[in-house]
């Protein structure tokens, strides 16, 4: 029987403590539910994971150095300055680097081995849900050219997680075939800037890059093997979309809208995605609260619990296990090779 295979990633917790690796529990409980309560006969199996405490070294070695600065106890917002802010700023920085970065994909890559079967089923599905940095990092991992140089030490890292998804290359015809993305609190509209043959220069006659032009001279830009990948699914799920869903709460200053921007980012292939942007909201009442401050700067203070909130948001449950019935319901064939 084929297996539904969720795939969470997180992000940075912009609240006072990192991510812990129970991060994903209550929605997948409520994923879970939700799924049981309309169909009986769907397996799925839940991979949550987990790199949050790979920076925590190196972030700790900076902050213990800018507490030896005599100006440090005259500065304002200590406490957001030492962990909201440092936790996302350093994690982004961090993960730049590639050393650092290296570390987040050997975690990942290892516990993708250990989660995911050696040969799949046919028709397994493979649905990611990854949140704020989270989804740069998928992204990066299984898209940028910075990766592809056999020489470096996470090369082997790197190709097993793209071996692991069907259509990714090196070696597309080989994983489990994607069927849904969901994007939770995402920044990934800014990957557009680091496009380097955008939407309308392409329209003027302008050629994608190949992979080896952009292992030259563009290794962050995720688009040549993104759209490779889409036109590979299209093709296999008999020129039927992949839906991507982006959850987007009014208050994340984290977050941005998606359905506009990637259709410019993968241009040539934007016929193949299904892309919604979907609002979201808390389950308590602090939204109601802070709606007539909306506009005003109080309104950052907010931003914290709203950049987390996906992670219990009944919005986000419904919407991720609307998608997921409507992929096992409707199932595409596809050749897996292994």
């Amino acid at each position: 029987m084929a297996t539904e295979y969720i795939v969470f990633v997180h992000g940075v917790n912009t609240r006072e403590e990192r991510e812990v690796k129970t991060y994903a529990d209550k929605l997948i409980e409520r994923i879970d539910r939700e799924i049981a309560s309309h169909s009986s006969n769907i397996t799925r199996k839940y991979i949550p994971l987990y790199w949050g405490d790979v920076n925590k070294p190196e972030e700790d070695k900076l902050l213990n150095k800018l507490k030896q600065s005599p100006t440090w106890k005259k500065m304002w917002f200590q406490e957001f300055r030492e962990k909201q802010l440092m936790q996302f700023v350093g994690d982004a920085a961090l993960y730049i680097s590639r050393h650092v970065g290296s570390k987040v994909v050997i975690a990942i890559a290892e516990q993708l081995k250990k989660a995911l079967p050696a040969n799949p089923e046919p028709g397994d599905r493979m649905h990611l849900i990854a949140h704020s940095w989270g989804t740069v990092i998928l992204f990066d991992v299984l898209f940028a050219a910075r990766w592809d140089n056999p020489d470096l030490p996470t090369y082997e890292s790197v190709r097993r997680i793209r071996q692991g998804i069907f259509g990714v290359k090196p070696e597309p015809l080989h994983g489990i075939r994607l069927s849904s993305i969901h994007t939770m609190g995402s920044p990934i509209a800014f990957f557009n800037l680091i496009n380097v043959v955008s939407g309308e220069d392409q329209a003027k006659g302008e050629r994608e890059l190949t992979q080896e032009q952009a292992k030259k001279i563009a290794t962050h830009d995720i688009t040549p093997q993104l759209e490779a990948l889409l036109e590979q699914l299209y093709n296999e799920r008999g020129q039927k979309t992949l839906p991507w869903r982006n959850f987007i709460h009014p208050g994340d200053p984290v977050a941005y809208p998606l359905a506009t921007i990637m259709p410019d980012l993968v241009d040539g292939k934007r016929q193949c995605l299904d892309i919604q942007d979907l609002l979201t909201s808390n389950a308590d009442l602090s939204d109601f609260l802070v709606q007539s401050i909306s506009r005003s700067f109080l309104a950052l203070l907010h931003g914290g619990d709203a950049h987390g909130s996906y992670w219990e948001s009944r919005d986000v449950v419904k919407a991720i296990t609307q998608v997921i019935l409507q992929e096992a319901a409707h199932p595409s064939t596809a050749v897996v090779s292994t």
